[in-house]
């Protein structure tokens, strides 16, 4: 099949049976093709969207409306509504919450299909795997164009599933070829049977065939494979086994071809297959730690209330508030509507929501200079900046981590902690001398930081040195080479929103560390005689402007 003829069947088989398949999980930029799938979809299909709040989805409690009429009145969710269909975009940034609210409604036997679209850029980028999981069928449109949409030949409305008959030893295939493709999830050869129940069903069939067989391991295993199949082995001198005269094509004793089945698997084979080790699906790993302030509405140090729903799950009206902003409005309200009585007119705008600021840890980030005949002098300083950081890093929450460039490249020499124990044997063996590849030193914080950055810390580099950047990043004593690669990778840094400080520690104030800081957007310090108390002050002032 070709990869839009495989959407358009998981469509027709998610309409037969949309309690058991669970759904399909696209992945297609914006184009014709997702556009021909999405035309597809029933008319009653309802779209989702990743930051609705919860009670969106599960219903919750009309505030305005029980602030109103003085009683409790409920609102239905999403999910209640009956619709064939729900259409997730922007899958792959769905967050936590939602994600187990989508599983449970799945797990609970809901009658909607979901259409997740995944339409990540990056490949880490990927819908996250609890729900991924859950839904049968993983297509991806990448590459396809106009020429590619094809009809959808059969109507699947007309379809039931019916009582179709499976043959046992089916069961037993599929859970051996998905253990051959090194699939892991336990739900995948559950998902491939009811596929290949509801194929039988689409052909107007009784029992599962080996066509229905073959297109559902094209469906459901072969986009969860992380490994391709063994070959089968080959026997010379076999003896030839003795024909049965029993008939075996009878639905009870289907022979799988392993020829036909793998042929049909290879065709729809993710194309990084080989790259992938691990599990069947990349379950992306985003920390969910604040790192820097952020506000929110669960928890944290209490900020004033404000209107308009905040962005997030369940917010929380502050009643106070409420009642502060409706009661001015109250005698011109009574005389609009007639209302008699004690009880409060409140409206909509007059809400206000609980706010909170949320503190976690921080990653501090120090790319040391340690080149030329000044880095000994520069390296002591570092050293005893980091442990009076780290000294106060258990009341500041923050970590620490250290890198040094010099020579060629640039080395993590400690990654990021809290133990001071640790930290003093890494800086003490803390090497010197060489040239200064900054662009090097510069491009390993990025990376150090964007790790940080996805277990949930809030990462700060602090770039300490002289500014005469002399190596680029290939490792040529370029000066001009060289600037310019310090200059694109600050560019680069400045992109991904990491904070920076730079500290210029030379005899005189260097203009190109000035300009590469305006390049970074982040600070700027001069201190030609710095010392670990010094340098420990400056970086607190910057971390607090």
């Amino acid at each position: 099949m070709t990869p839009f003829a495989r959407a358009t069947t998981a469509l027709q088989l998610l309409a037969i049976d949309p309690v058991r398949l669970g759904g399909m999980v696209l992945r297609a930029r914006s184009g014709p093709a997702r556009d021909g799938v999405i035309a597809l979809l029933p008319d009653d299909t309802l779209r989702l969207h990743p930051a609705l709040p919860t009670e969106a989805l599960e219903g919750g409690v009309d505030v305005a409306t029980s602030l109103a009429q003085g009683q409790l009145v409920r609102h239905r969710g999403m999910l209640s509504h009956g619709c064939s269909t729900l259409l997730l975009a922007m899958a792959e940034r769905t967050p936590p919450l939602m994600v187990t609210t989508l599983a449970q409604a799945l797990d609970s036997g809901s009658k909607s299909a979901l259409i997740a679209l995944d339409e990540g850029v990056e490949e880490d980028e990927k819908i996250p795997f609890a729900l991924s999981d859950r839904l049968a069928f993983h297509l991806t449109l990448d590459g396809l164009g106009q020429a590619d949409i094809e009809p959808m030949l059969q109507s699947a409305r007309s379809a039931e599933l019916g009582s179709v008959q499976t043959p046992d030893h089916a069961i037993d295939d599929l859970v051996t070829l998905a253990v051959s493709l090194g699939i892991d999830s336990l739900r995948a050869p559950y998902l491939a049977l009811c596929a290949a129940q509801a194929h039988a069903a689409l052909s107007r069939r009784s029992s599962v065939t080996t066509e229905d067989i073959t297109a559902a391991a094209e469906l459901v295993l072969a986009p969860r494979a992380t490994r391709l199949p063994a070959p089968p082995e080959e026997v010379d001198d076999a003896p030839e086994p003795e024909r049965s005269e029993t008939p075996s094509e009878t639905p009870e004793n289907i022979a799988l071809p392993d020829e036909i089945l793998l042929q049909a698997i290879q065709t729809a084979l993710p194309p990084d297959l080989l790259a992938k080790t691990g599990s069947n699906t990349a379950r992306n790993a985003k920390g969910s730690g604040a790192g820097r302030k952020r506000v929110g509405n669960r928890r944290g140090r209490p900020l004033p209330a404000r209107d308009g729903a905040p962005r997030g799950d369940q917010p929380r009206v502050d009643l106070m508030a409420t009642l502060r902003a409706a009661i001015p409005w109250q005698g011109l309200r009574r005389r609009e509507t007639g209302h008699i009585g004690a009880r409060p007119l409140i409206r909509p705008s007059d809400l206000r929501y609980k706010r909170y600021q949320e503190l976690s840890d921080r990653l501090l980030v120090f790319a040391v200079d340690a080149s030329g005949s000044a880095a000994m002098a520069r390296l002591a300083e570092a050293k005893g900046a980091v442990e009076l950081l780290l000294a106060e890093a258990y009341a500041r929450r923050d970590h620490v981590a250290l890198i040094s460039f010099r020579g060629a490249e640039a080395e993590l020499l400690l990654p990021p902690t809290r133990s001071l124990v640790q930290t003093k044997r890494r800086l003490a063996a803390l090497p010197g001398g060489g040239g200064t590849p900054l662009a090097a030193g510069l491009k390993l914080g990025l990376e150090t930081a964007e790790q940080a950055d996805r277990r949930g810390l809030s990462p700060v580099l602090i770039v300490l040195t002289d500014g005469r950047s002399n190596v680029a990043l290939d490792g040529s004593g370029h000066r001009g080479r060289a600037a310019e690669d310090s200059t694109a990778v600050a560019r680069q840094i400045a992109q991904a929103g990491v904070e920076t400080i730079v500290i210029d520690c030379g005899k005189r104030p260097d203009r190109s560390l000035s300009q590469l800081a305006v390049s970074l957007r982040g600070h700027y310090a001069s201190l030609p005689r710095a010392d670990a108390r010094s340098l420990s002050d400056a970086v607190t002032t910057a971390l607090d402007s």
